[in-house]
């Protein structure tokens, strides 16, 4: 299980960073929660994530925009069968992908259910470690850090498809220390 999310937290981290780049405002709201709850005089613990609603909506956001595991477990029909005037014959390996489901919206639906762990017998047996990794590492970069751009650059989120969703082109920015303790760094 441990082995299993680690390039998925990495995609989560790395999309969600990409994206508070976008929307500098997003990062000094959440680094304003941070110095509310944690302060600047020392570390985040996890004992501080529970208090912090502003980096769950940033995560959950995140996992919403860009799924990064978006192919359902395998299923195989029993019989065969017919859908959009497609054939699958019976026994079949199918692969659904997510990433494309919710682009029919119905506001009285359940399009904002938050499943990007999926549900039932198939959810994500990492989901509670993966959750809490993702907002660990977004809250410390976060708090630790003050992120920008390098020096006329623009961020283009471009995604790059597999068995894991990722960002097409490495992130490339430049953090500057925001913490009062040079000594928290170590």
């Amino acid at each position: 299980m441990v082995l299993g999310g680690t390039d998925t937290s990495v995609h989560v981290i790395e999309f969600a960073m990409a994206e508070i780049l976008n929307y500098p405002e997003i990062m000094k709201r959440a680094q304003q929660e941070l110095d509310e709850v944690v302060g600047k005089d020392k570390i985040v613990e996890e004992s501080h994530i529970p208090k912090l609603p502003y980096i769950l909506a940033i995560m959950k956001e995140t996992l919403r925009l860009h799924s990064v595991a978006p192919l359902l477990n395998p299923h195989r029909p029993s019989q065969t069968t017919v859908v959009s005037g497609f054939t699958i014959p019976k026994d079949s390996k199918i692969f659904i992908n997510v990433r494309f489901l919710d682009q029919s919206y119905d506001f009285n639906g359940n399009d904002f259910n938050y499943i990007p762990f999926g549900s039932g017998r198939r959810i994500c047996v990492g989901m509670a470690m993966g959750e809490r990794v993702v907002l660990y590492n977004i809250a410390t970069l976060l708090h630790s850090f003050d992120w920008i751009l390098p020096q006329g650059e623009s961020l283009k989120i471009e995604e790059k498809s597999g068995i894991t969703l990722k960002l097409k082109n490495p992130l490339v920015t430049t953090p500057a220390l925001r913490l009062a303790d040079p000594n928290l760094y170590l």
